[in-house]
């Protein structure tokens, strides 16, 4: 049997369509009283209603949260927590919200209640990531974990189809790292693989019908699971190739964890065997080499892009994509390092065409 170590995650998850009703109850068992909403421009909206329901312990909103946290936006973020007043932080929407409230917590080690509005799944986890000087850093640690997640299937039912397929890719991508994982257990094996069923059996229905309500709850729960996996244990190849693509080279994230999937699992296939195995499973695929090419088929069929060359990237910026990516060592179930920077130039080749895994 598997020697392993667990450490449960000391969140607080409020699950179920309606349950932003519960907002003002979850604020006082944080033993808050004035709360900073954060949000991207696009869902300023979103943050204004938070704030219109939290009345006057609202501190204010900051609508500035932009993908992959920049420093300087994060440096403003941090100001306008301590010039408000405000003694929690509410991150309403995806990736880049939470991202920003993680980089308030990290400085100030104020609480964050995040509200996912997308399948992200970075609220439950104590990873951070800002971008200085065109290059993403990323880390951990305990004070960034959110201290409540509110999961609520109604706030997402405007997300938009083509989003919606993306940031489950995304989600996904978590779990299927997370089976190969150094660090993995079978606790988080379990999420993992059923956090890629429901996210994988969600998608066709929210393709089919946008307010699928049952779709949208399913994906969300995948993504709680698929989240709590990335918080749990490490991550490796996918995980560093999507930091180097979208902060040294500004491209979309949930695109680029899409893209890049298929083929980091076809990279890992042969190292990690019984992984693949339960990918497989979970996405009702069969046959030699059906992670990858099922992950492939997935998006492909639910209209994601598939090729880096679709979503921004530069045919000239490969080598140095390759370079970056081969820079410093990190733990692989295929070794990498510079000498395997050949074939990392050619994973990227493949996911800049957009080649199946066979």
């Amino acid at each position: 049997m598997k020697e392993f170590i667990y450490n449960g995650q000391p969140s607080r998850v409020v699950f179920g369509a309606g349950a932003l009703q519960h907002l003002e109850r979850e604020i006082e068992l944080l033993g808050a009283r004035k709360a900073l909403v954060l949000s991207t421009p696009e869902q300023r909206d979103q943050a204004q209603r938070v704030a219109d329901r939290l009345g006057s312990r609202a501190a204010g909103i900051f609508a500035r949260a932009v993908m992959h946290v920049p420093i300087e936006t994060a440096r403003e973020a941090r100001e306008e927590a301590r010039r408000l007043g405000a003694d929690c932080a509410i991150a309403i929407g995806g990736g880049s919200t939470t991202g920003l409230g993680k980089a308030i917590a990290l400085d100030s080690g104020l609480p964050i209640l995040a509200i996912p509005t997308t399948y992200a799944g970075s609220e439950m986890t104590p990873i951070y990531g800002i971008t200085e000087a065109g290059l993403k850093k990323t880390g951990r640690d305990a004070r960034v974990l959110p201290r409540t997640v509110i999961y609520d299937p109604a706030l997402t039912l405007t997300l938009p189809v083509a989003l919606s397929v993306t940031s489950g890719m995304n989600a996904i991508a978590h779990a299927a790292e997370g089976l190969y994982a150094q660090d993995s257990n079978p606790v988080m094996d379990l999420m993992a693989e059923e956090g890629i069923r429901a996210i994988a059996q969600a998608l066709p229905g929210i393709c089919r019908r946008a307010d699928d309500m049952g779709a949208r709850g399913e994906a969300l729960y995948g993504a709680w699971l698929c989240g709590s996996v990335l918080g749990n244990v490490g991550m490796a190849l996918h995980h560093k190739l999507c930091h180097t693509l979208g902060g040294s080279f500004n491209l979309p994230h949930a695109e680029v964890h899409t893209v890049v999937l298929p083929q980091a699992m076809a990279f890992n296939a042969e190292a990690a065997p019984r992984a693949m195995a339960r990918i497989a499973r979970a996405l009702g695929a069969t046959g030699r080499g059906s992670a990858a090419a099922g992950l492939f088929d997935l998006a492909r069929d639910n209209g994601a892009p598939v090729a880096l060359k679709d979503i921004g990237m530069q045919a000239s910026d490969l080598d140095r994509a390759a370079d970056l990516a081969v820079q410093n060592p990190y733990w692989n179930p295929r070794p990498i390092g510079q000498a395997q920077r050949g074939e990392i130039r050619q994973l990227l080749q493949r996911a800049y065409e957009g080649v199946r895994p066979d």
